[in-house]
């Protein structure tokens, strides 16, 4: 009998929400901007020379590099790129938590941590977050092996002061602490100057949410240089031509357009805290989402009822089953005209409730 099973890794994999594709679905559900990218970008697409796709692309990614440090004003070797923010934790993970010490997260957060941890085999522990989903800073002041914080986080959306962050770097200068911004352009509360006061400090940023190419798969971490070369080094060591010729051309672009991206921001902020007062109206609760998404859970209507309700009208939202967030709904921030439809769908569902 072949016995080849016995050498498989086997994992639970990550759980992305679900892609429906509906043409009268309002889809709330995976963190998407609704909105498109910056014009910049469609005259990229426009002028893209094809010819210039049976080449092999930068395997710096100079062009992309060199734009993302220009807007954040640091240098090109303080700069990573990857395809997505979720290839570049993974190889933040693979680079920099080796030892036998176990890294530590927050038992609610992006559920992507954990999945990463066993298949690299790396030792953690989730710390427990309080009963607000606030992060504790003196449960990260113990031995470990290095230190993961959404932030803001997902799926709660609460946002942890700069204050908090360097207070759980202090108490961690010996080990690599990741500060994952995926949601931070919402926030205002970028963490990205401790990069030039520690040295241990990563920061990952994504183009999924506020820059709405989350179909493209761009990200980014920014770090000091030693940092930086490192994972570079483990890249290069499996793949050495992460990101296409074309990502490199639109990522450059959409970051180049701050005029647009600050109105498609504000726009979708603006969206976010209509919401939340229609949330508040209708019974719900939930803290102070700093991102593009609101962690609401009903006074009385089980979330489980209100995700089933709307999944036959095609409006999706993400329901979590784990453990002290299954009362909760995460809804994504669409268009004023998909987030009326939605409070007004919800607010149907409540009043029909027994």
């Amino acid at each position: 009998m072949s016995t080849w099973k016995d050498n498989l890794r086997t994992i639970d994999p990550y759980v992305p929400g679900e892609q429906p594709d509906l043409p009268d679905m309002i889809k709330l559900n995976t963190n998407e901007n609704p909105y498109p990218p910056s014009p910049d970008v469609r005259k990229v697409l426009d002028a893209y020379p094809e010819a210039e796709l049976r080449l092999y692309p930068d395997p710096n990614s100079t062009k992309l590099v060199q734009a993302i440090a220009t807007y954040n004003k640091v240098n090109d070797n303080q700069v990573f790129v990857g395809v997505g923010s979720d290839d570049v934790l993974a190889i933040a993970f693979m680079t920099f938590f080796n030892s036998k010490k176990p890294i530590l997260f927050p038992d609610i957060t992006y559920s992507f941590y954990d999945v990463w941890a066993e298949l690299f085999q790396i030792p953690y522990e989730q710390i427990p977050l309080d009963e607000n989903f606030e992060m504790i800073c003196s449960d990260y002041y113990k031995e470990n092996g290095g230190v993961v914080i959404a932030n803001p986080n997902a799926p709660t959306g609460i946002c942890q002061g700069v204050e908090a962050l360097e207070d759980v770097i202090l108490h961690n200068q010996d080990v690599v602490v990741i500060i994952d911004e995926a949601y931070v352009d919402f926030s205002n509360m970028s963490a990205r100057t401790l990069i030039d006061k520690y040295d241990n400090v990563l920061i990952v940023q994504t183009y999924s949410k506020s820059r709405s190419l989350a179909g493209m798969r761009i990200g980014h971490a920014m770090g000091n240089p030693e940092l930086i070369a490192a994972m570079n080094d483990v890249r290069f060591s499996y793949n050495s031509y992460p990101m296409t010729r074309l990502s490199v051309e639109i990522g450059a672009a959409a970051i180049e357009d701050t005029q647009y991206f600050e109105q498609m921001r504000q726009k979708v902020i603006a969206t976010r805290e209509w919401t939340k007062k229609e949330l508040t109206r209708l019974g719900f609760s939930f803290g102070d989402s700093m991102t593009n998404f609101i962690f609401a859970t009903h006074e009385r209507v089980p979330a489980q009822v209100i995700f089933d309700k709307l999944r036959e009208k095609h409006i999706f939202v993400r329901h979590f089953s784990s453990p002290r967030i299954e009362n909760y709904l995460r809804i994504s921030i669409g268009t004023d005209e998909e987030m009326k439809t939605f409070i007004e769908e919800t607010e149907k569902i409540i009043s029909e409730y027994q």
